[in-house]
């Protein structure tokens, strides 16, 4: 049993048809990317998973469990982490605040510290903030505190919205080094992604979105060797 399962989605925002039969699976372990172009699909599959949107048609899975009509706070405790486009931090809380938040149903001052602590091994420039405004940070930073405040919860499954979105490429490549870290530590990934090169690079396996719907799904490698999505996402003629 998948980890994460969409079997055939149908979500709409008002009368567009946004995602027309989308079925992906996530194994526990994997990373596994969306690719596809502004518009396709890709954010609207995780809000849809994350219960910020419910499909008309079609089922979601965490865990077998049917989560399709659940309200987004039963989902994150259900298992499942969403780190937003855009970030989505409170720019007037600190760092350890904003890392408080996202632990809001932990009761135990202890297991939080311990997660933050995490955090902190994985973004030691977190640490050096704790105490500045979210607000103040860099994007980098920005989106560093994101992640961390992500893991707060202890995700079985975190999902990643553009994570490299307005970032420097040093940055980039250090937000993707985390991320591979993360996974190796048993974080189970869901990304969504613009550089498909970088998702690739990353990732074990990959679904291809044209206009709401899937059009090729393989691994990561097979992706990038696949002429359609060398020519469309990889700037190879």
């Amino acid at each position: 049993m998948s980890l994460l399962s969409l079997h055939n989605i149908h979500s709409f925002y008002g009368h567009i048809h946004a995602l027309k039969g989308v079925s992906v699976d996530v194994e526990e372990g994997e990373i596994v990317t969306l690719i596809g172009s502004n518009g396709a699909g890709k954010s609207t599959t995780l809000r849809t998973i994350s219960g910020m949107i419910h499909p008309r048609q079609g089922q979601v899975l965490l865990d077998g469990r049917d989560i399709s009509r659940m309200k987004p706070h039963a989902i994150v405790l259900a298992g499942l982490g969403h780190v937003p486009e855009g970030r989505g931090i409170f720019p007037k809380l600190t760092v350890r605040e904003n890392l408080e938040m996202g632990a809001f149903t932990v009761n135990d001052p202890e297991e939080i510290d311990r997660r933050m602590k995490f955090g902190f091994d994985m973004f030691p420039r977190l640490k050096e903030r704790i105490g500045q405004y979210g607000g103040t940070l860099s994007g980098g930073e920005q989106q560093m505190l994101a992640i961390a405040r992500g893991l707060m919860m202890n995700p079985r499954l975190l999902m990643l919205d553009e994570p490299s979105m307005g970032l420097a490429p040093v940055l980039v490549e250090l937000i993707f080094d985390i991320i591979k870290a993360l996974n190796k530590k048993g974080t189970t990934i869901l990304l969504v992604e613009q550089n498909a090169l970088m998702a690739l690079s990353v990732a074990h396996r990959g679904y291809v979105l044209q206009n709401g719907e899937i059009v090729v799904s393989d691994t990561a490698e097979s992706l990038k060797r696949n002429g359609m999505v060398q020519k469309a996402y990889l700037g190879i003629d």
